[in-house]
This record gives C-alpha cells, structure tokens and sequence, in this order.
C-alpha cells in the first residue's frame, strides 16, 4: 500500500461531502456554493452553481436525482430536471447550521446538525440526528449527538454509524425496516481526534478525517487507529473510490475558518492508494 498522496485537483475554498458516484468523485464547495464532480485524472465540472447557500453532504435517491444539505437553511434540496427544489425542511429538528449526511438505498437519509451556530460563536450544546423520508418527511432519529458530522451505513444496510466530531467517538445504530433506529451503542472511542468526513472499507474499518489535524486516520470497532496519512495541511472530508474503490480520496483546506479559506482557493484534493476497497454507503 502507498500512503504517498497525489495532488487531484487545486483552486478548492472548502471541500466538503465527497463521494464517489458514477464513475466521478462529487464534491460541495462550501464557498464557491457549488457542487462538483472530478474524473480520476483531474478533469472537474461544475454540477449545480450559483447557490444561494453552502452545499454540504450529498446524496442520490434510488431515481438518480441528487439530493443536497443546505447549511444554514437547514434543508435538504433536490435537483429535478427542472432544477433546484426543496426536498426536506429540517429546522424543526436541526438547531444549528446542518452538515454531511449518509443516504440509503432506499433514499432515507440521515443528516448532522451542528447543534450550535459554530459560525456565529455560539457555545457548544448537543445536536439531534434527523431522518429523511424518501417523501421528505422528517423526524428525530438519535438525541443528543456530540456534533454528528460524517457517517456511513454498513453493506447489510443493517447499522448506521455516526462520527462526532466533538465526541472523539463514533456511535452506531441498528436500522430498523422502516428506517427507524435503535439503541445506540459506542462503536468506537478515539480520544485526542475530531471526527470528521469518512469511508467504510470492505475489512470494517472506517477512514475519517481528523479535523484536529492534518492528518487522516483509519479505526477500526472498539477505537484502535491502523493506518495515519499524514497530509500538507488540515484535512476535513474524505471518500474512497475509483474503478476498484481502493482510491482514497482526501479533502484539504488551510482551516475550518470562512476568513482562510473563503474566496481564496487555497484549497486541495489528493489521492492515496489503500489496502481494502471502499464498502457500504455512502
């Protein structure tokens, strides 16, 4: 395995919500208020722009229409052939600025808040997780998450697992048939990390980013870390992906903060190869 990283593509402000989704890696640019895909050789198209809000987590019902979190709206959208439309209003559980979420199959989603408006200096409370119908309809899913950011759902489909990034913990759920969860459980402790955007590999562990630091790291259930990429500056998202979904994927910025990175494109991704390929969603 190669853990030397390869510059994909430059000129990002904030990248956020990677995926890997036909045959091209899909990405939110917080700032620019665009969304966008990439080929694996560096070749990046704009997708849906001119936003009157920052992008974040993405997903694609069992349609193919893609579906998008509005931050500060605190909706998800929807792009139908005729364009942007609200899929879901979540204020009336997301009480800060929303984030990244994971879709199943069936096109449930799950989608972090904040909890807090982080932006505005607000001080730090828990969140709750919400759940998306396929209709748009919406519900509490999980209470009292520690800033809920990236999460993955298992190949089975049968567990959701949330990263907090405040919580230096990921917590997993059983999925119920009708999308509900159960009982949570501690799926792993990482003391001294900040968990944030993240991928399921086919052995079970799961690559996140560390927002602590510049560094992207792998854990496996009960918290033990395998794998540490170290990258050229602060790492918020990542995706694996790639013809044999062995492609890592790896999101950088110069900080979290709007006035480094807004309008100046001083961000970056790059690729890695790794052992396991990518399983499970997103």
């Amino acid at each position: 395995m190669s853990t030397e990283l390869q510059l994909l593509v430059d000129g990002v402000d904030f990248g956020e919500g990677p995926r890997w989704h036909d045959g091209r890696l899909w990405y939110s640019d917080f700032h620019q208020r665009t969304i966008y895909s990439v080929s694996i050789d560096g070749e990046r198209r704009v997708e849906v722009s001119d936003l009157d809000d920052m992008p974040s987590g993405l997903g694609w019902l069992p349609d193919g229409r893609l579906v998008f979190v509005a931050m500060r709206s605190r909706q998800l959208r929807r792009l139908d052939p005729e364009g942007v439309v609200l899929h879901a209003d979540l204020s009336s559980v997301a009480t800060g600025p929303c984030n990244d979420m994971v879709m199943a199959a069936d096109g449930t989603a799950y989608v972090g808040n904040f909890g807090f408006d982080m932006f505005s200096g607000e001080s730090f409370t828990t969140a709750d997780l919400a759940l998306v119908a396929p209709d748009g309809t919406v519900e509490v899913a999980a209470r009292g998450l520690r800033f809920p950011n990236g999460s993955v759902i298992t190949p089975d489909g049968a567990t959701l697992i949330v990263g907090e990034s405040f919580g230096q913990a990921y917590q997993a759920f059983p999925i119920g048939p009708d999308g509900r969860l159960g009982e949570q459980r501690e799926w792993a402790s990482v003391r001294g990390t900040a968990p944030d955007g993240c991928s399921l590999d086919a052995a079970g562990g799961i690559w996140c980013a560390d927002a602590r630091g510049s560094r992207i790291v792998r854990i496996v259930e009960g918290g033990d870390i395998t794998d540490v990429i170290e990258t050229p500056m602060p790492t918020f998202a990542c995706a694996l992906g790639g013809d044999d979904g062995r492609t890592l994927f790896v999101l950088c910025a110069p900080s979290s903060a709007p006035d480094d990175t807004a309008g100046k494109a001083a961000g970056a991704i790059y690729t890695t190869r790794v052992e396991h390929p990518h399983a499970g969603l997103p």
